[in-house]
């Protein structure tokens, strides 16, 4: 996801403050009797109290519970693809407050393997969505080369499927993309890599990630801006765990994009 949005969260939650006051003035004052308020300022009082519970309901569940995001790249193919639309699970690693971000209950946290969405640490009005390949204490090392992550020096293995034949955005170099297996949590994921070493001015291949960071990778390895280029993700900036697809909307093949709703995300 690398698209700058409005800040709806922001938007929704100024919306919840702006109308909880006329809500409390109506229930209260109205509440023993059948007069409703009239007037300009009685039409603007009964938008509030209609609208009061919608915007405060989600909020709770934009905030706390889930949020769908759109899938605008294709970073993170062949696990995602250009054009799905995913629900992520707000909870999974604490309930935060909205717009502050600061972590009211503490309910877990990335483990490697995960999908999560992130708010990009150099531009923060951006939604990236990565891997978690190194935790807290790891020693991560990028082999340019080969193409293998290393984690506190064990390699991480990877098995070769073969030429990828699903979706691609870039047909011409089809020939050239591999599908691989990758070990890295307790269940295998899909990846992609380019055959032949691809020139790429990565910054970070080697370091050791601090508390409280993660370092993050793109499963369609060699077209990914992640942490390989712009560094770690602070837990602060984490959004959610990416849980599964529930609509696309790019396929040109009906049947193949309707068979993606549905689809668990590993």
């Amino acid at each position: 996801m690398n698209e700058i949005h409005l800040d709806f969260e922001a938007i929704l939650t100024l919306a919840t403050l702006i109308t909880i006051v006329p809500w409390f003035y109506v229930k209260f004052k109205y509440k023993k009797s059948d007069a409703k308020p009239e007037g300009v300022g009685g039409h603007l009082l009964g938008f509030a109290y209609s609208f009061f519970p919608v915007f405060f309901f989600v909020l709770l569940v934009r905030t706390f519970v889930f949020e769908p995001f759109r899938i605008p790249s294709s970073s993170m193919m062949p696990t995602l693809l250009t054009g799905d639309f995913i629900v992520v699970s707000k909870y999974s690693y604490g309930f935060k407050l909205p717009v502050f971000h600061d972590t009211l209950i503490e309910m877990g946290h990335p483990e490697r393997g995960d999908v999560v969405v992130f708010r990009y640490p150099p531009d923060q009005t951006k939604d990236y969505i990565k891997r978690v390949v190194g935790v807290p204490g790891d020693d991560v090392f990028y082999d340019m080369r080969s193409k293998h992550v290393y984690l506190n020096g064990q390699l991480i293995e990877q098995d070769t499927v073969g030429v990828y034949e699903g979706f691609l955005d870039d047909l011409q170099a089809r020939s050239r993309v591999i599908e691989k297996k990758e070990h890295l949590g307790e269940v295998p994921h899909r990846m992609l890599t380019i055959n032949g070493v691809v020139d790429q001015p990565f910054q970070y291949t080697r370091l050791t990630v601090p508390e409280g960071h993660y370092f993050v990778m793109g499963d369609n390895r060699d077209n990914s801006a992640d942490s390989r280029y712009w560094g770690l993700v602070p837990e602060r900036n984490l959004v959610g765990r990416a849980e599964f697809i529930w609509m696309h909307w790019r396929i040109p093949h009906f049947w193949e994009g309707l068979k993606r709703i549905g689809t668990k995300i590993i």
